[in-house]
């Protein structure tokens, strides 16, 4: 039996829930997942341009582990471009840095804590 999966160290949630090709009808979706640490993983290597020994910190991390996520990552992206598919940002073992509420109508993720931020910007709700 293999070891457990740590947790990764999550610091931006991302602000929509995934990609689709233009032009494919929703009920002909396809899609991948790409994992919300494998999305941290391309926002701070690719986005932030930090170095993988400084990235793998901040995801508290190995490097190697970081390239493995990042690798996958790449992959499950190119997947989706080459074969017209889209992809979904959902699941994966991670902790978050910066406290989050979910909204109980739509169960978005926003900043702050809920007695600090009652409006959800998606659904327009208190």
């Amino acid at each position: 039996m293999g070891r457990k999966v740590q947790n990764r160290i999550i610091s931006n949630l991302p602000v929509c829930q995934g990609f689709k090709p233009i032009g494919i009808p929703m009920n002909k979706f396809q899609s991948n997942i790409l994992l919300i640490e494998e999305y941290e993983a391309i926002r701070l290597l690719d986005y932030e341009n930090l170095s993988q020994e400084d990235a793998a910190l901040r995801m508290g991390v190995s490097r190697p582990t970081l390239t493995r996520i990042y690798m996958k990552a790449r992959k499950t992206i190119a997947n989706a471009i080459v074969e017209s598919k889209g992809f979904l940002i959902d699941g994966g073992n991670f902790e978050l840095t910066n406290d989050f509420n979910k909204c109980p109508n739509c169960r978005r993720m926003h900043p702050g804590n809920r007695s600090e931020n009652k409006f959800c910007k998606k659904c327009e709700t208190y």
